[in-house]
């Protein structure tokens, strides 16, 4: 009886096709998916091409010198002079004065939601902060204008502050940010594993302790990149700039005068009648890959802190 249900089960085992059958929805799904990192790609190395292509133009025009547009400090294109560091020096105070603001803020916000609020009330508090990303730039840029200034004046004097400066840009810029770093960092918080801090509590570790001195470094790559991307964001914000910090380049270490930084040069430019293949017109492009050259080693830089961190803590 034993070996006749063997053979049974031998027999049904070999009519059985052990081939892969085919499952054509997986299969549209997976190219979908290939097509849309595919283009992604594709669209962002027509950008890289276009930039650098039209920038080329610009450095090939007669008077551009790169070295001379890297060391001098007067960018006039008018007048054959292209040194960017005055809008340079405005892009990088905007961006200091904004991640002082924003990398405190957020990180205390970060590890109340993480390790101090209760349920109800993060799932109430993280969706009324992330409201602050969603606002318009250009709301925060009169915000700026019509209220920071005004501010700073009052408390610094309006002989000191002008009516547009970089400071108050640049203060408005890290409200905007700040709802990106504190999720960003509450999420790499939230995602360090309860057995480490059961196991500080155990120790006699207090809740403070736990937070700043176990939390905090095991989350110490998701915290970076949420540092670098903030960093990305200030450097490439235009609007509030463009409203609020001044128009015309000025090689100032002052945030209390007025300035142009990268971004709000190329709107303000770009917003005239420019013929094609003038100094002007090539200028944007060079500038924006300039921009982009930034926002790249920015990114290796995150990248490359999150691979050495995670070697630590994985």
């Amino acid at each position: 009886m034993a070996e006749l249900t063997v053979k049974n089960l031998e027999k049904k085992a070999s009519t059985i096709s052990l081939r892969r059958k085919p499952r054509w929805g997986e299969t549209i799904i997976q190219g979908l998916l290939f097509f849309s990192g595919f283009f992604s790609i594709f669209i962002t190395l027509g950008i890289v091409y276009e930039l650098g292509k039209e920038a080329l133009l610009f450095f090939q025009m007669p008077g551009v010198d790169l070295l001379a547009t890297l060391t001098t400090t007067e960018w006039k294109p008018h007048v054959n002079k292209f040194g960017i560091w005055p809008l340079l020096t405005s892009t990088l105070m905007t961006t200091l004065i904004a991640m002082a603001i924003a990398i405190p803020l957020g990180m205390g916000v970060a590890v109340y939601l993480s390790e101090y609020a209760i349920p109800k009330v993060r799932s109430t508090l993280k969706p009324i902060l992330e409201i602050l990303a969603g606002i318009p730039t250009i709301v925060y840029g009169y915000f700026a204008l019509t209220f920071m200034t005004p501010l700073l004046r009052e408390i610094f004097g309006k002989d000191v502050v002008q009516i547009y400066n970089t400071g108050s840009a640049g203060l408005v810029m890290g409200i905007l940010i700040l709802p990106l770093i504190s999720s960003m960092t509450e999420d790499a918080l939230s995602a360090v594993p309860r057995s480490l801090r059961e196991a500080a509590y155990a120790m006699g570790a207090t809740k403070l302790e736990v937070a700043l001195q176990i939390v905090v470094p095991a989350a110490l790559s998701g915290i970076a990149a949420a540092i670098i991307v903030g960093i990305s964001r200030a450097v490439g914000e235009t609007m509030i700039v463009a409203v609020a910090a001044g128009a015309g380049p000025n090689f100032t270490f002052s945030p209390f005068i007025g300035a142009e930084t990268i971004t709000g040069h190329i709107v303000r430019i770009s917003g005239g009648d420019l013929s094609y293949d003038s100094i002007d017109y090539n200028s944007i492009f060079a500038l924006g890959l300039f921009l982009f050259i930034i926002t790249l080693v920015l990114n290796i830089i995150s990248q490359a802190i999150v691979r050495r961190f995670r070697e630590v803590y994985e």
